[in-house]
């Protein structure tokens, strides 16, 4: 049992593991770059994916579902920031902070960063559901002890506080 992660017919499958390190690697970085309300969105999402919380195997998702906005500069912004987090991630920023070695999370994140890159952006007029969280729903809480933002108001706790 795994999650995938999907973007334009091509994805990344990971281990229930693998998952949980890709997403703890990924929320250290997030949480550096936000700034704009889109980005707490983003955050959102990445929040979103905790097992500890959704399941086992029950996460993951597929960039068509995700909002990227109306103009194509507002999608183009939105996907250089999605980049940007991939890249901090990458560089290995503050994962000395965690008590394990993610050691295929490097992997991971370059074919995630390959996905997103080759991702087509399409503006979203359908009126269809997407899974990707709304305004409302934004990650604005941060998490004290562990300084990543969290999925407040879905759970009390950021990824690091579910895992133990």
């Amino acid at each position: 049992m795994g999650n995938n992660f999907y973007g334009g017919g091509d994805g990344l499958y990971l281990s229930n593991g693998a998952t949980a390190a890709f997403v703890d690697v990924l929320m250290l970085a997030v949480t550096d770059l936000v700034e704009e309300p889109w980005d707490y969105r983003f955050a959102a999402l990445l929040a979103l994916q905790d097992q500890n919380v959704m399941g086992r195997g029950a996460v993951g998702f597929d960039l068509e579902d995700i909002d990227w906005g109306t103009s194509p500069e507002e999608q183009a912004r939105n996907k250089d920031f999605v980049l940007r987090v991939t890249d901090l991630a990458l560089n290995r920023h503050r994962w000395d902070e965690l008590d394990y070695d993610p050691a295929f999370a490097a992997d991971h994140l370059r074919r995630f960063r390959t996905i997103v890159t080759a991702y087509t952006l399409t503006s979203r007029d359908d009126g269809s559901s997407m899974a990707f969280p709304g305004h409302e729903e934004a990650a604005m809480a941060s998490c004290a002890r562990h300084r990543v933002l969290s999925a407040l108001p879905y759970w009390e706790g950021c990824v690091f506080c579910t895992a133990r």
